[in-house]
């Protein structure tokens, strides 16, 4: 049976070990988390144009950057999510009924609204000029919100409602949570030839004699700061002839390490949650579609 255990943790990345796992599973986590796991992001914007009197002024909505310009930076700005309390539209249980252009309410929606003015020196745009319409929890998270939309001067404005909607990322790259998803085999230091070794140690780096135990160095980081170690002593070196593999690096069957971050929309744990989940449903279908057919 496959065991799974968080080796590292941040706010928006991580590193899971897994023991007696193989590649196919790593491999279909993988794509998953990139694929699969849902997400919020916006999907529709509508810009309000004209003019308008503000102040005894008149402002235009005439920014130097397109509308497409700025649909396509909010699309890809992370937007909270949070599973439990939305659903996909189509089954969404007000609106999975309706034709797509009229699909949208509190329970599988969220809308932000943006309007701003610009000012005579220029004024900088942010994610953090759009509010939620209703729950304020919803706002964009403060390490975001200095992303830039666009920028205006005295006379141009800027006003717009988003809307974002549940989605994966196989249908568009603004649904997909993670990045960086790779997973390596689990990897030791093995001492060979501890005279030999000797030739590491006298160059007093971060690596020494004592992190080994009964000769096998096993601390995932200290592992890899002795790969970075080992180029002082590998090819293109003086001492590659003496050293030889007086230290490797090996491979530990079925231990797999998957690391990954997140945009931020969600913590790296519920992503790979949702991802398992959503793995495991596909499996469960295929196998009533097989037993299905076994029958007939």
């Amino acid at each position: 049976m496959v065991k799974v255990k968080v080796i590292n943790e941040k706010s928006n990345s991580i590193q899971i070990l897994f023991v007696d796992a193989d590649r196919s599973l790593l491999s279909g986590i993988r794509r998953s988390l990139m694929s699969d796991t849902p997400k919020m992001a916006i999907d529709t914007v509508r810009f309000e144009l004209g003019l308008v009197e503000e102040d005894g002024e008149i402002w235009e909505s005439n920014g130097p950057l397109p509308d497409e310009t700025i649909a396509q930076r909010l699309a890809m700005i992370p937007i909270v999510t949070r599973h439990d309390d939305f659903y996909f539209q189509n089954e969404c249980p007000s609106c999975k009924d309706l034709v797509d252009d009229q699909r949208g309410c509190p329970q599988c929606s969220v809308i932000y609204a943006c309007k701003v003015f610009g000012t005579e020196e220029g004024k900088i745009i942010t994610a953090g000029d759009m509010k939620p319409m209703g729950d304020d929890s919803l706002s964009i998270i403060d390490e975001f919100k200095d992303i830039p939309l666009t920028k205006l001067f005295k006379g141009q404005m800027l006003e717009f409602f988003a809307t974002a909607i549940m989605g994966r990322g196989r249908e568009h790259a603004k649904w997909s949570p993670v990045c960086g998803v790779s997973f390596t085999s689990r990897k030791i230091g093995v001492i060979n030839n501890k005279t030999k070794a000797k030739i590491l140690w006298d160059l007093n780096l971060k690596i020494t004699s004592k992190d080994f135990k009964a000769g096998k160095l096993e601390d995932f980081e200290k592992v890899y700061q002795l790969e970075r170690e080992l180029n002082h002593v590998g090819e293109g070196t003086e001492e590659m002839k003496e050293f030889k593999d007086a230290i490797t690096i090996e491979d530990v069957p079925g231990e797999y390490i998957l690391s990954f971050e997140t945009d931020g929309s969600m913590p790296p744990q519920v992503a790979f949650e949702k991802a398992t989940q959503e793995l495991a449903g596909r499996f469960k279908l295929m196998s009533e579609d097989f037993a299905t057919s076994l029958i007939i």
